[in-house]
């Protein structure tokens, strides 16, 4: 056997794990961390800022000042700069297309590492990633909490005229205001409980948080009814905000059906008060219930003589 030949395939076979570890570490002396969001919400400027945190390991032989990070993004590569006040985070400011939601793109960093003669200039790839753009989407309710009938706005932007609100599943009167205001009026629901606000439209779902109702008043003046049979006066409903759209009906009931004679309650929409006229039937005592979910109950004693 040749020993000599023996020993040369030996030294090339311990060469290979040498130089596959050369190239790790040639890859190791820094780390990218980046820090582009994967989903971002449109602004008016459709720009949008890839960013990434750029870090010497311990003990590289980086040269100071040698680092060089760039954005590949549609092919063309552009530069980053250093974020204002950071020494290692690094930024690019990419204008999106118009008409495009989304980008791919990566990061390229180029460096130099001292050497005996010098220098060596390296480079490091990292994978490609991609972000995109959220044109339609809520910030916020403008309120957290809110009465029955009362108009409280969704905040965020791409609504559109078709847009629907529910609260607790059911359907609250909307108007768009804008494309990054969307109105609702809080629909006639138990008061004292949080309900799951959501706008349905053509795009999609979204879920806006939740709105606690408060109880809301109604007030009826007069506060009692005193009349004799075939006697007619006048009962007037009054709430502290304006109707929503289509108006609101207010259930009133009796304990003394036969005596009290009266028409269908209802406050137009805009409107903040309404009244109908109360006619005396048979002799009675009794009393008037005024009920509208979301609203505190009201009692009105009736007496017909």
């Amino acid at each position: 056997m040749d020993i000599s030949a023996l020993n040369s395939t030996k030294r090339r076979w311990l060469l290979v794990p040498l130089l596959i570890a050369a190239l790790f570490l040639a890859g190791c002396n820094l780390k990218v961390i980046n820090l582009t969001p994967t989903s971002m919400k449109a602004n008016p400027s459709s720009t949008y800022t890839i960013s990434a945190q750029i870090l010497k390991k311990r003990g590289s032989a980086i040269m100071e000042g040698s680092i060089r990070p760039e954005v590949i993004i549609d092919g063309v590569s552009k530069p980053m700069t250093l974020a204002p006040g950071n020494d290692d985070i690094w930024e690019y400011d990419f204008e999106m297309p118009q008409g495009r939601n989304s980008a791919a793109y990566y990061l390229l960093v180029r460096y130099d590492v001292k050497a005996n003669d010098g220098f060596r200039s390296k480079e490091y790839y990292t994978d490609v990633s991609n972000f995109i753009v959220e044109r339609r989407y809520s910030v916020e309710l403008e309120v957290d909490r809110a009465p029955v009938g009362t108009k409280v706005a969704i905040l965020g932007r791409g609504f559109e005229n078709s847009d629907k609100v529910t609260v607790g599943g059911v359907p609250a009167p909307a108007r768009l205001e804008s494309a990054t205001s969307l109105a609702f009026y809080v629909p006639s629901l138990d008061p004292g409980r949080n309900y799951e606000v959501k706008v349905l439209g053509v795009r999609g779902e979204i879920s806006v948080g939740t709105l606690r109702i408060d109880a809301s008043q109604i007030f009826v003046t007069p506060s009692s009814l005193s009349l004799s049979s075939g006697q007619k006066m006048p009962l007037v409903f009054h709430i502290p905000d304006p109707a929503p759209p289509g108006g609101l009906r207010i259930r009133v009931t009796t304990d003394i059906p036969q005596s009290i004679i009266m028409d269908v309650v209802t406050i137009q929409a805009g409107m903040k008060s309404t009244s109908i006229t109360v006619e005396g039937g048979r002799p009675g005592i009794g009393n008037l219930f005024v009920e509208v979910p979301g609203y505190s109950e009201v009692v009105v004693p009736a007496s017909v003589q």
